[in-house]
């Protein structure tokens, strides 16, 4: 069975301190290595044949991160659509991660570099994560998850 490129799911994190923050992370590889302005994503991935979503949104979110997403009463943020036609859905909660005791450690994928050259690079899912405040993660997000966050003000009011 193909996984679908189309659809993917994830978890957006949030937390409160002087403003809600939100964690994201800064997408890895040579596309991306240089960029900060849209270079950055919420742990997600795509939806395996017969996955339900959220069990999608927690494996993802278990291998971009390295460690397992906080218990907590998580609800469906939405479902988002990028310009090219994928669409993420996005569930949220608020929740803390530990990197004290469990490092930030992404799943590395292989992929030909440059496209279509048969030469084979590794780098992980993602080079970094951390917490921010929506207003910085919206112009750090790629434009079709930036929705999500105006979604979550709107949960959250």
């Amino acid at each position: 069975m193909a996984i679908s490129v189309d659809r993917s799911a994830g978890i957006l994190l949030y937390r409160r301190r002087e403003s809600i923050e939100v964690f994201i992370g800064h997408m890895g590889g040579p596309i991306w290595a240089r960029r900060d302005d849209a270079a950055w994503s919420i742990p997600k991935g795509l939806i395996e044949p017969g996955e339900d979503d959220f069990e999608t949104a927690l494996r993802e979110f278990h291998e971009e991160v390295g460690q397992h997403a906080p218990e907590a009463d998580y609800v469906r943020l939405g479902d988002f659509r990028y310009v090219s036609g994928k669409t993420v859905t996005v569930f949220t909660a608020e929740g803390e991660l530990d990197f004290a005791t469990h490092a930030f450690e992404s799943t590395p994928v292989t992929i030909d570099w440059p496209r279509g050259s048969g030469r084979q690079i590794t780098f992980t899912e993602l080079d970094r994560a951390e917490w921010c405040s929506i207003d910085v993660a919206r112009a750090r997000l790629v434009k079709g998850q930036v929705a999500a966050l105006a979604e979550l003000e709107a949960t959250l009011r």
